[in-house]
């Protein structure tokens, strides 16, 4: 008789630790100093750039409010959605000023690395080679 072929496989043990907890956080994080960095621009705006108008003013009070109460609904299951909307929106105010442009690039660059770190995670979460996966139980 021969073996059934999964019967020498494992399956993989779920993480004993929600690893995406600290992502999260990662990405909360990231949102509030995004956030801090655009307001941090309006005095900017303000100098170099002629002045800042009632919708440059707006767009950016508006968008670090946006990125503020994002960090804190990062359990949704559509907050990396929201998180990458918002950087579309920030890489958008070059139109205001070539400063928040500037912004954008800078975070598009940090965004594209937890992406990167995102498919890390789950592809050594699939494969049962993070460190809580590797603890025996009995």
């Amino acid at each position: 008789m021969s073996e059934p072929a999964d019967q020498g496989e494992r399956p993989v043990p779920p993480p004993a630790t929600d690893p995406w907890k600290g992502f999260r956080g990662v990405m909360a994080g990231t949102l509030v100093l995004e956030a801090i960095v655009v307001l941090l621009a309006l005095p900017v705006v303000a100098d170099v750039g002629g002045g800042v108008t009632w919708l440059s003013g707006t767009y950016l009070v508006v968008l670090a409010v946006a990125m503020f109460l994002g960090a804190g609904l990062q359990r949704r299951p559509w907050a990396l959605p929201f998180n990458l909307a918002l950087q579309a929106l920030v890489l958008l105010g070059a139109f205001i000023h070539l400063s928040i442009g500037i912004i954008g690039v800078v975070f598009a660059l940090v965004w594209s690395f937890i992406l990167m770190l995102r498919a890390d995670v789950r592809g050594r979460m699939e494969k049962g080679l993070l460190p809580s996966q590797r603890i025996r139980r009995d």
